[in-house]
């Protein structure tokens, strides 16, 4: 064994890593590996060709498994600064971030460990953001929502490590084709509003809840991920900073976020999940366009297509809960997540919306108050407007003035029946 490390020594940390490497992926056998580094040691080659030369002449690997391997090799050898990780490979990258997978040596457990680029570390605003995801995520603690371990910077790179699941996502199985039946696709919208209710508890809003950014386990649980646009509700000196600008991703994006106001609240979640929601139970995303613009100017001027009229099998509770969390006006959506989670419950058992109904009454009747002195001026038009505004209402007055009537009339036939009647 000792004869084996020296023979290893003596080579180059890329070399011996390649080796390594290809056993840990199932490339090669560890008798493979030390044959090959056998071979170059005592070869008598004065231009001592490379181990992956080696392993390619020696049917090992292929040169295009030794390439990737080297590349893989050369990603970590960039981040093998970080204190403590013992990084395993990389399992994804985006424009903020690398994604690493990687052990935790103190506990001895599996972490993903996200990375910003070197371009990225050297401008203080994606820093500070990068710091504010870590800190977001540190002061929530929910079985929905992907734990934050640590943060830190070390070789010149700035680093968060979180929790590591081994599942996918929503957008994976949408990406597949899959169109989630109405129980699945309410469970996991009831566990990302739990996640949310605590996040909101806490004074947090996500602002980019999407298909990408829940995790599903092996187990379905849900797991709201990346709070990298996350900030404090009432943090006004970075709501003014970010004014003017549309944070958040195209398809699910609130209106309030395209327009850069201010003032954006936990009814841009509302609106986020509700987005996804649509996706989940339709199989496409609420609002089409050729480019992110016309996507984002539909969020804000066309009419939502109710998912009931695209997945007919839905129930008119599900469509009634989704149009009120995708209301383009963020105060005629649910309130809190608090009510949203009253009626997703409501709707899971059975049961009407009692709280989006309350909504929709509501905007009704304040539409019809804030009109009134110009319809009390316009009779014909006042007429036109109830008749076009209020159809929910008038039918659900209708509907309850019908069963008085008919329980009137059985009790007054029942009464005639009775002897002595």
């Amino acid at each position: 064994m000792s004869e084996d490390r020296n023979n290893q020594s003596d080579l180059s940390p890329l070399e011996t890593g390649l080796g390594s490497l290809a056993v840990k992926q199932g490339l090669a056998t560890s008798e493979d590996v030390q044959e090959c580094l056998d071979y170059q040691k005592h070869s008598s080659d004065p231009n001592q060709r490379s181990l992956g030369d080696i392993f390619v002449e020696r049917g090992v690997l292929t040169q295009r498994q030794v390439l990737r391997l080297r590349q893989v090799i050369e990603q970590q050898k960039r981040h093998q600064e970080i204190p403590g990780y013992e990084l395993l490979g990389k399992l994804g990258s985006g424009a903020m971030a690398t994604v690493f997978k990687a052990r935790q040596l103190s506990l001895d457990r599996t972490v993903a460990i996200k990375v910003l680029p070197r371009r990225l570390s050297e401008n203080p605003e994606y820093v500070a953001r990068f710091y504010e995801e870590g800190k977001a995520a540190g002061r929530l603690n929910h079985p929905n929502i992907v734990q934050a371990i640590d943060v830190g910077q070390a070789g010149g790179y700035h680093y968060f490590v979180m929790e590591y699941d081994d599942g996918h996502t929503v957008f994976d199985e949408l990406a597949d084709g899959k169109v989630f039946s109405e129980s699945e696709a309410l469970d996991i919208t009831i566990q990302i509003a739990e996640a949310l209710n605590h996040a909101h508890q806490a004074g947090l809003i996500h602002r980019d809840v999407k298909p990408k950014n829940i995790m599903l386990t092996r187990d379905r649980v849900a797991k709201l991920a990346d709070m990298g646009l996350a900030r404090e509700a009432d943090d006004m000196e970075a709501a003014k900073r970010e004014r003017g600008r549309a944070f958040g991703t195209p398809y699910y994006i609130s209106p309030e976020q395209i327009r850069g106001k201010t003032d954006v609240g936990f009814q841009a979640d509302i609106y986020g999940l509700g987005a996804t929601f649509y996706h989940m139970v339709t199989g496409r995303v609420p609002f089409e366009g050729e480019t992110p613009a016309a996507v984002m100017h539909k969020h804000l001027k066309e009419p939502l297509v109710p998912p009931d009229h695209l997945n007919t099998s839905l129930s008119a509770g599900v469509g009634e809960v989704i149009e009120v969390m995708m209301d383009k006006e963020a105060h005629h959506r649910y309130a809190s997540t608090a009510d949203l989670l009253l009626d997703l419950r409501a709707v899971q058992r059975g049961e009407p919306p009692l709280q989006a109904r309350q909504v929709i009454a509501g905007d009704v009747l304040s539409g019809l108050t804030s009109e009134a002195p110009a319809l009390r001026d316009h009779p014909q038009a006042a007429e036109a407007r109830i008749e076009a505004s209020v159809p929910t209402l008038w039918m659900t007055v209708t509907i309850l003035l019908a069963a008085a009537l008919a329980l009137s009339i059985l009790l007054n036939v029942v009464q005639a029946l009775t002897p002595g009647g």
